[in-house]
């Protein structure tokens, strides 16, 4: 059953000596905003990493494939779809929106992040129709302005002889950020929910329990240290929401205790109102 109640939320989150979105047009240096300083992540990273724990949590059990991985091309995974359904493929010109629509709900039955963050599936000869996900994550955001510093390393194993014979180790470079806190919003839609999609008050708890822990299965070298901090969840009591979004992101307020370069969530502090709009839960899951 599709859930009833609309949602907001905030994620609080860190990285310590790490890249934690590299920008290929900045030769994958840490992104960050030009004018301003600031530090960004996009919402395609947040949802790779949520995607991420969702497939290691639930790994062979139905309903929580995902459908964005690279191990295969998407027109195979529509296929599937009508091969599931009986439907006869490869007859685009001439498809009935019914069997469009079949072939959608069933990639949002067996499909996690379909269900959650929708997708276009009109590609190929089998196309199951475009999903307007119900829920929708912004770029995150530093709350300071980043330093992004670049690290030589060196490397002593070479790729070919020829390299091997100029000498014993090869100059690298990393780029890092020594720390900084980012802050992303999110919004879950019941109204999508109910009208599309079918993400159930289940897929929601699964939800929470894969951002608070999207980055304990993904730590790397070029990440560095990479932590959730707090996870705000504004929860409505009505299917379109008691309060405007904005109302309640601006309920949690997040500033330097000192003006000087920070190194630690600790330099930080958080001033939370807690007292809510009538129709709103505030739920702290960190």
């Amino acid at each position: 059953m599709a859930i009833t109640n609309r949602y907001d939320f905030i994620m609080l989150f860190d990285v310590e000596n790490g890249n934690p979105n590299g920008d290929p047009d900045a030769g994958n240096t840490p992104r960050m905003d030009a004018e301003t300083g600031y530090g960004y992540i996009t919402d395609v990273c947040l949802k790779r990493k949520i995607r991420n724990f969702v497939e290691l949590a639930k790994e062979g059990e139905s309903g929580y494939n995902i459908l964005v991985k690279p191990d295969k091309a998407l027109n195979t995974r529509f296929a599937e779809a009508y091969d599931a359904e009986q439907l006869e493929k490869g007859k685009k010109k001439d498809r009935k929106a019914e069997e469009i629509e079949k072939a959608r709900n069933y990639m949002c039955r067996n499909y996690f992040d379909v269900r959650a963050f929708g997708a276009v599936m009109s590609t190929g000869d089998n196309p199951c129709g475009i999903v307007r996900g119900p829920v929708q994550i912004t770029f995150a955001r530093s709350l300071s302005p980043i330093t992004i510093e670049d690290v030589t390393i060196t490397r002593q194993a070479r790729t070919t002889e020829d390299r091997q014979e100029t000498g014993g180790t090869e100059m690298g470079r990393k780029s890092i950020i020594p720390y900084a806190l980012y802050r992303a919003e999110g919004y879950i839609s019941a109204a999508l929910a109910q009208k599309v999609t079918g993400l159930s008050d289940d897929d929601v708890e699964l939800l929470w329990d894969a951002i608070v822990n999207m980055f304990e299965n993904d730590h790397s070298a070029a990440r560095g240290k990479m932590c959730m901090r707090k996870l705000y969840i504004f929860k409505h009591d009505s299917t379109l929401g008691n309060c405007p979004s904005h109302v309640l992101f601006d309920k949690v307020k997040v500033s330097l205790k000192e003006e000087k370069p920070s190194r630690q969530f600790a330099d930080y502090t958080i001033n939370l109102d807690d007292a809510m709009p009538d129709g709103v839960t505030l739920i702290e899951k960190i």
